[in-house]
């Protein structure tokens, strides 16, 4: 079990019509409580989504009985007539389970610019109330309703040897660079906790987790991270606890999601040392993870630190050419401002690859987690509104 792992939760996956292969595209999160706190990080992208909008204000409240979330259509760039069908799910899922709106975020996945069908929707709602459920399948299905070119659901669970864990799901496989969430994910936990608690816990959570998977720069206008805490456990960790466990689970949802990445052939994990501050650790990695002639490289195994000099050399941060040191896989190839080993030194022809920079002017360091960029990906968003 994994969103409804934690006690005081269950979910449904149902298909309600949005999308027209029938497969599950609705997807309803419950938490029975007692608490019903909850905190959430949304996309910086400045053109959001009806549903974001929504959460982020519902969201100040820091308190949600329910998540209702939908594949087959964003629900973005829909103007005011798109807020008014969010706002009627919510008011919906509001009235089924006896609760307010303003306890029910909303979330929406898929093409951008089109309204959602309003019909197929509501009667959705009634279909995932009557089959929500704290079973493994349930769970399952809560994870896969939400899938757009997703291959596969994903779904992570930890529990804390004193008796309280965290559950979630997320989907994405593309316009992947989330900026302080992801695709959408949402994770539950039966701890006992506090509003700033919990919402501090998430945000460390997403900064080195979701925040640093980066597969094709694409901030999405949806991106969403919910966290849940229904207290029914009856235990309180600290903070440091609480936030080790939530960025396990982020984690293990993060590497999931770039395993199924849109046409990805390999997993690539960019690292930048000694660098003179986070901020320009991450710059430097995210630009490199970022560059299409490193990913064409990389898919095609080709060692090519050159591409790796080039695109770490254009980033506005502190960097003294003569420091810095490039290893791809375990060899140094390039050190103190020359080659430092023959490129065909690196093998690179397995799934795995990490790449390792050494600024050498400070102690700060990042991780951006990356995939190549193959003829799959490119053939399958020429053709994704189509």
């Amino acid at each position: 079990m994994t969103v409804t792992g934690p006690q005081g939760f269950r979910a449904a996956g149902v298909a309600a019509g949005i999308k027209a292969s029938g497969a599950l595209d609705l997807t309803l999160v419950v938490n029975d409580g007692p608490l019903d706190v909850a905190a959430g990080v949304f996309t910086r992208n400045v053109i959001k989504a009806a549903p974001v909008l929504w959460s982020q204000e519902v969201l100040k409240q820091q308190r949600l009985k329910a998540v209702v979330l939908n594949s087959g259509g964003a629900n973005a760039a829909t103007g005011p007539g798109g807020f008014q069908d969010t706002h009627a799910t919510a008011e919906k899922v509001a009235g089924v389970l006896e609760a307010g709106a303003i306890e029910v975020a909303v979330c929406s996945t898929g093409l951008i610019g089109e309204r959602l069908p309003m019909d197929a929707v509501l009667s959705g709602v009634d279909t995932a109330v009557k089959a929500l459920d704290a079973s493994p399948e349930a769970s399952l299905n809560a994870a896969k309703g939400v899938m757009t070119t997703d291959t596969k659901p994903k779904q992570a669970f930890a529990k804390h040897d004193s008796g309280w864990s965290v559950g979630g799901f997320a989907k994405g496989a593309g316009m992947l660079a989330p900026n302080l969430a992801t695709m959408l994910s949402v994770l539950t936990t039966d701890a006992v906790v506090d509003k700033e608690t919990l919402d501090r816990a998430l945000r460390a959570a997403t900064h080195i987790t979701f925040d640093r998977l980066d597969v094709d720069g694409g901030t999405s206008t949806n991106d969403t991270v919910l966290v849940l805490a229904s207290g029914a456990s009856g235990v309180e960790p600290t903070e440091a606890e609480l936030t080790e466990l939530l960025t396990a689970v982020s984690h293990d949802l993060v590497l999931q999601l770039r395993a199924d990445s849109e046409g990805a052939t390999k997993d690539v994990d960019v690292t930048v040392r000694g660098a003179a501050t986070e901020a320009d650790a991450i710059a430097v990695a995210r630009t490199i993870a970022e560059d299409n002639l490193v990913k064409t490289a990389l898919f095609g195994s080709d060692p090519n630190w050159g591409r790796i000099a080039m695109a770490l050399g254009r980033v506005p941060a502190r960097i003294d050419p003569d420091a810095v040191s490039i290893a791809i896989n375990g060899v140094t190839l390039f050190a103190q401002g020359v080659p430092a080993a023959d490129r065909s030194e690196a093998d690179l022809t397995g799934r795995a690859i990490e790449i390792v920079v050494d600024l050498g002017v400070g102690m700060s360091t990042a991780t951006i987690y990356t995939t190549d960029l193959s003829h799959g990906y490119v053939e399958e968003n020429s053709a994704y509104s189509s």
